[in-house]
């Protein structure tokens, strides 16, 4: 079972930002674009940015102008920069490769005063 390992979430004040970052096999990143998805409590799970290989990027509606997704290929490490956070950025938020793989534990943001 392929391995991905999300840490970085917690809990953030609206307005505040967060890093996340996903640890993927080196497989992923060979040949993968990756990207992050969330789950909200009582929701499916969403889409919110990926990237390619290449390093191009692509984001939900939602988030664009607040996030930002990066890739290191060389540590394959894949990050979620996202600013200006607020309540309904709120979820469990995962990463995986495109067309997906097994899914990971996740990492839980939440975004409250």
């Amino acid at each position: 079972q392929v391995q991905l390992v999300e840490s970085g979430g917690g809990l953030v004040q609206p307005g505040g930002s967060l890093r996340l970052s996903c640890a993927a096999p080196e497989m992923y990143f060979t040949f993968a674009t990756m990207g992050w998805y969330r789950q909200a409590p009582g929701k499916q799970r969403q889409w919110v940015a990926s990237i390619t290989r290449a390093g191009t990027p692509d984001y939900t509606d939602s988030v664009k102008g607040r996030f930002s997704i990066s890739r290191d290929n060389a540590k394959n490490i894949m990050y979620l920069q996202m600013n200006s956070l607020k309540p309904e950025d709120t979820a469990v938020y995962f990463c995986n490769r495109m067309p997906n793989g097994d899914w990971g534990q996740g990492t839980q943001v939440t975004v409250s005063t």
